[in-house]
This record gives structure tokens, C-alpha cells and sequence, in this order.
């Protein structure tokens, strides 16, 4: 487990704090050994200082390189195994164990027997890489063996240059854009991400606050903190040291569980945003959030397995920082029938925030501080314990309300599912009835009307129940004025409150609308940038996604201000690219490119299209953004920005880049 750890952390260092790295390079070739026979070699070339593993590695060790065959035409037979060179075997100075690794070069070969006459054979390495300090994660390149050619070492040099002209960046963006990165002078935007992580930070320590309000957690704390500052073998300022590390540790726990999104993040940057936007996630994650909604409405209860929790429980023993550490292992997975659903919210919230895996850290680092700080206050401060109130039903309510709240946001994530597609099932008006019938259910909870399993029996209504409803209330009514029309745009008037969970407005049964506040706007980057030219204005690039929140708060409620309105009707083309459209792109542009970050994609929809678009020109993959371009001479007019709630901060935006067109 702590060479595991070691080596996620030190992935992460080198993919954050690094520059693209890419110290292998692949090349193959195809020696015949008779009519039938040939030998598919690959050899890696490996910059110095670098190690490539071999196949076979220690349990517990780095990934190994490992080859794979496309025969599923059962064209050709294997014989044998994928053949390597002798390597090195050395004591591993990041892994801690004996590995057998390459340097500089390595050679890999494959014989196989032709069934069928064929040309070319396709597969695939996946490979590890490591220096003496750091490692990258887990790589997959295709690889193509020629067969066709009678010299092998000609074949080869053939295919790598039929592999460079495919994936010739170049021609490429020329066909599927017009233009090239190198055209355009880019202006690097740094302000973004600084905002957006301080946003989820402060909504992951909300979400810790109402984990520390529910029946799991709640009572722990004096239970923790009395076994802290209990008088014994230890001091009290012993004890308070390790409480305040208890509550580090908690912090730790669930900072490590952004890990893997983070290695994933680094293979390709616009995976959590195919993750956020894939249709069966979505669905999946529709269905769990309903699951935990009726676990919190204490129908069943959600346990992580038993033995987790005993193997966590003998890790305590251990004693030391050790013990202190499994400790907070251990309230984590106990507890985690009431802090599941919450951090399910956290980590669905995070993946459709479009701000990648250093968002989702920034929610669960906030999740652990204020999950973690009370056992660490309440240990330096016992007094303040007699001001907590007593354990009691209230807790339960807290549950149940939480429970009601889970069930509203998974119809956003079946909502997700249903624009991306545009099934037109889940549209503006069937969504808000079911938030309407969901959150009268809550007021009639409270008022005592409806009662769930572990409720305890109700004899009057306190001021804190009697208030909390009238709220309830006065927030199903204003769901209900979402059916009202404005008369400009021809669509119902967009709630605040909403945007981002609600589907957009003009995607509507009775009012429906193909623009967004009836603006004129292009979804097709050629005939935006043709159109523009003609009639001499600049364009605003809009990269956005149909399940993305913050483009929705943007287009709903900055747009539409008559200030934002003017600038958008009146002085630019709007060209709204949509990173999540699902549609297929014809054939002839469904092209393999290079990633940013390394590696190729095939693109198949227009979502990977404009995406590749976005991190290919402009070097981001966040939505939303937005890029002020002059198309005469494909000039970035200002600096590109993301979600900017502010009207006079986004209209300076805007009247900067028109004073720079003019």
C-alpha cells in the first residue's frame, strides 16, 4: 500500500508541476522469415535517464510493458510470446524491490504465421516509465506492422512516414478547422482555475459541515475527543498533538481518493469531461444518487464491507502516526453511509464542473478540513463540547432532508444523459414538476405530514421546523414561476437558483428555442468564421457543453442583461461549440490527431472535434471560454476568459476586444 501511494503522489508531482513529458518513442518493422513466417519487431527508443520495464514485473511493482495483436479477423496465428532483450536487473530505487528494466533502446520481437494473405497487422503498447525519482503514468500507443514490403527495415520507414502523414498535425487542423495553432498569436488566460478552486473548496466544506451533521459522524466526535485528552500514560498536549494529527489524517484520507482521477487527467486532459458527459455515467449516476436518497430516507443502510473495517481496526494497533492514520481510515469507511451520498455529490459535481481532477481535490480538500477540524478544536478546546447539542432525532431529520435533496439532483444527471442525446424527455417543463412535487414532499415533511422509518414521534412543531418549512415553501413557488414566458427571448424566464441543474430553457415542449436568448449563433466553426468576414465583425468562440453548469448560469443570466445583450446581438458572431455533442462527424473527418499531452485520439463526434478545437488552439479544456478572434487575420483580440458572473467584469471583456478589432 505505501509503494502504491508513493508512486500515485509522485505521478501526480511530475504530471502537475512538470512540463509534457515523452521519453519513449516507438518505430516497428517486419522481418520475413519464410512464405508464411514473419518476425514483428518493435523497438523503444528511451531517453537517457529513463527506465522501461520489461514484461513481467514483481507483484506490487510498476505496470508492465505489455503487446497486444489485433487477429480479431483470424487472419494470422502467434507463435509463441512477445521475445525481449536480456535488460537490466537492479534493486528499483522508487518501487523498493528487484525489477528488470531497458535503457536508452529496447527491442521486442513477435513471430507469427499468416492463415490469410493480409498487408498490415495492428496492436498496441502499453508501457510505464520511470526515472530514479518519478514515474509517468501508464501509456497505450498503437502500433502498425507492414507486411507488404519484402525489405522489413523499408517496410517500417514506410509505415512511420504513412503514420506521420495520418497524423500530421498540420493537415489535419487545416481540414477540420481552416487554420493552424501556429496562426493564431494565443494569449494565456491564468485567472480561471484560481477562481473555480476556491468555489469548490468552499462547497466541499459545506459538504463536510452537513456530513458532520448526520448520525454517523456526529456522535463520534466527543467519543474521539475524550479518548484524545483522556488522562493516562499520555500528557494533554500529547494528546492534542495527536488529535490535531487525527484530523490531518482525515484530510489525507480523502485527498488520496482524488488520486486516480488525476493519472487519468494526465493521459488525456478532456477524460472528465467525456466522463461527465458520457451518457451511461450519467444514467449510472442518476440511479445511485436515487439509491442514496432511500438509503438516507432509512430504508436500508449502505456499509462498505466488514472486513475493510477490521483490517483498518488492526492497523490501529500499530500505534505511532501508524495507528493515528488508521484511525481516520477507519471513521471514514464506518461512517460512510451518511458521508457516501454527500461525497458522491461532491465527486459528480466535480466532474461536470469542467475544471479537470484539481477541482475534485479542491472539493475534497474542503470535504476533509471541516470534517477533520472539529476533532482537532474540540481536543485543544474540551469546554466547547458542552455547547454541542445532544444526539437525538434531529440527527435523523438532517438524514431525510438530505435524502430529499439526493433525489432532486439525480433527475440533473438523468437530465444530463437526455440533453447530450436530445431524447427530449426530460425537458424544462417535466423537470420542474418533478423539483416541485420532490420539494413539497420536503415541506410536508417537516411539518410533520410524512414520516420515514427511524423518525422519532413528532408531538409539536419547533421554530426551527415551522421556519425551515415556510422557506420550503416559498422555494416550491418559486419553482413554480419558472412557467412563466418572457416575452423578449419567446421562452420561460430562467431561475436563478437553477441554472446549471435545470435543462436550458428554450429546450422546451411549448416554447422551444434553437438559439440561445434567440441570438444569432453559429454551431459550425467555418461557416461562423465565413459569415463574420462578410460582414465584418468580430467573433466570439463560445467552447460549451449541453451538461455543462457554469455555461448555463452564463448564457441565462449574463447574457440576457441588456448591457451583455447589446455587445453579443449588435457587435460580435457568436459561434457556440458544444465539447459534449454526441452527434457522429461524417467519415471523412473522423481523423486520428495527436494529443496535446502525447498520445493520438480518433475523433468520432463533434464533441471530440471542438474539444481537440479548444486544447489544440488554445491550450485549455475548460467550458466555459471564451475567445474574442479576429478571423481576418486569426488574431486573439484579448485574453480568453471562463465563467465570469460578473456583468461589468464580463462586459470590459467584451468592449476590450472590440476596441482592439476596430
Amino acid at each position: 500500500m505505501k509503494r502504491v501511494l508513493l508512486f500515485a503522489l509522485l505521478v501526480i508531482s511530475t504530471n502537475v508541476f512538470s512540463q509534457i513529458l515523452e521519453p519513449v518513442k516507438w518505430s516497428t518493422s517486419v522481418e520475413k522469415v519464410s512464405e508464411t513466417e514473419y518476425k514483428l519487431i518493435s523497438k523503444a527508443s528511451i531517453e537517457a535517464g529513463w527506465h522501461l520495464y520489461a514484461q513481467e514485473v514483481p507483484e506490487d511493482g510498476p505496470l508492465p510493458t505489455t503487446f497486444t495483436y489485433d487477429n480479431s479477423l483470424g487472419t494470422f496465428n502467434l507463435k509463441g510470446k512477445t521475445l525481449e532483450e536480456n535488460g537490466h536487473v537492479v534493486d528499483d530505487p522508487v518501487f523498493e524491490m528487484r525489477i528488470k528494466f531497458f535503457e536508452n533502446t529496447a527491442v521486442f520481437e513477435q513471430f507469427i504465421v499468416i492463415i490469410e494473405d493480409i498487408k498490415a497487422i495492428k496492436g498496441a503498447v502499453d508501457f510505464m516509465v520511470c526515472d530514479d525519482t518519478r514515474c509517468l503514468p501508464p501509456t497505450e500507443v498503437e502500433l502498425e506492422f507492414n507486411l507488404s514490403g519484402s525489405n522489413g527495415a523499408e517496410a517500417g520507414a514506410n509505415l512511420n512516414k504513412e503514420k506521420d502523414r495520418l497524423l500530421d498535425n498540420e493537415s489535419v487542423n487545416k481540414a477540420l478547422y481552416g487554420m493552424l495553432p501556429r496562426d493564431i498569436h494565443l494569449i494565456e488566460s491564468t485567472s480561471i482555475k484560481k477562481k473555480s478552486l476556491w468555489t469548490i473548496f468552499g462547497l466541499g466544506f459545506l459538504g463536510g459541515l452537513l456530513a458532520l451533521l448526520t448520525p454517523c459522524v456526529f456522535p463520534m466526535i466527543p467519543l474521539t475527543v475524550s479518548f484524545f485528552t483522556k488522562k493516562g500514560d499520555h500528557s494533554k498536549s500529547s494528546g492534542i498533538s495527536k488529535a490535531i494529527l487525527y484530523g490531518f489524517f482525515i484530510l489525507m484520507v480523502y485527498l488520496i481518493l482524488s488520486i486516480p482521477f488525476h493519472l487519468l487527467d494526465s493521459v488525456n486532459p478532456d477524460i472528465l469531461n467525456e466522463i461527465s458527459t458520457n451518457v451511461f455515467l450519467n444514467i449510472v449516476f442518476f440511479v445511485i444518487f436515487v439509491f442514496f436518497a432511500f438509503s438516507f430516507f432509512g430504508y436500508y443502510e449502505l456499509t462498505l464491507p466488514a472486513t475493510w473495517t477490521t483490517k483498518t481496526t488492526k492497523g490501529e494497533r500499530s500505534g505511532g502516526l501508524i495507528g493515528i492514520f488508521f484511525m481516520a481510515l477507519t471513521l471514514a469507511i464506518v461512517s460512510f453511509s451518511c458521508t457516501g451520498p454527500i461525497l458522491g455529490s461532491l465527486l459528480a459535481g466535480s466532474l461536470t464542473a469542467d475544471g479537470g481532477a484539481w477541482q475534485l481535490t479542491a472539493g475534497m480538500a474542503g470535504f476533509g478540513v471541516s470534517l477533520g477540524m472539529p476533532f482537532a478544536l474540540f481536543a485543544m478546546f474540551p469546554n466547547m463540547m458542552n455547547a454541542l447539542p445532544k444526539s437525538g432525532g434531529w440527527l435523523n431529520t438532517t438524514k431525510v432532508i438530505l435524502g430529499f435533496l439526493e433525489l432532486a439532483l439525480a433527475f440533473k444527471f438523468l437530465s444530463n444523459a437526455d440533453l447530450v442525446k436530445r431524447w427530449g424527455l426530460l425537458k424544462i417543463e417535466p423537470f420542474l414538476i418533478i423539483w416541485i412535487l420532490i420539494f413539497a414532499g420536503l415541506a410536508l415533511y417537516v411539518f410533520g405530514k410524512i414520516k420515514f422509518p427511524h423518525d422519532s414521534p413528532l408531538k409539536k412543531l419547533s421554530f426551527f421546523r415551522i421556519s425551515g418549512g415556510v422557506l420550503v415553501i416559498a422555494f416550491v413557488i418559486y419553482l413554480v414561476s419558472g412557467f412563466r414566458v418572457d416575452e423578449k427571448t419567446n421562452t420561460y424566464k430562467s431561475l436563478t437558483l437553477l441554472s446549471g441543474l435545470a435543462p436550458p430553457v428554450g429546450y422546451s415542449w411549448f416554447f422551444p428555442s434553437s438559439s440561445t436568448n434567440n441570438l444569432k449563433t453559429f454551431k459550425n466553426l467555418k461557416t461562423g468564421i465565413a459569415y463574420a468576414k462578410k460582414v465584418n465583425k468580430p467573433i466570439m468562440i463560445d467552447f460549451t457543453g449541453y451538461a455543462c453548469v457554469n455555461c448555463r448560469k452564463m448564457e441565462e443570466h449574463i447574457w440576457p442583461l441588456d448591457k451583455i445583450d447589446s455587445y453579443l446581438r449588435n457587435d460580435y458572431v457568436l459561434i457556440s461549440l458544444y465539447v459534449d455533442d454526441k452527434r457522429e462527424l461524417p467519415d471523412d473527418e473522423q481523423l486520428e490527431v495527436n494529443r496535446v499531452n502525447g498520445g493520438t485520439r480518433l475523433l468520432k463526434n463533434y464533441g471530440h472535434k471542438w474539444a481537440n478545437f479548444q486544447t489544440q488552439f488554445f491550450k485549455s479544456n475548460s467550458q466555459p471560454f471564451y475567445v474574442l478572434f479576429n478571423a481576418k487575420n486569426n488574431e486573439v483580440l484579448t485574453e480568453p476568459v471562463g465563467y465570469t458572473p460578473d456583468e461589468d467584469e464580463y462586459a470590459t471583456f467584451l468592449q476590450k476586444g472590440l476596441d482592439a478589432y476596430k
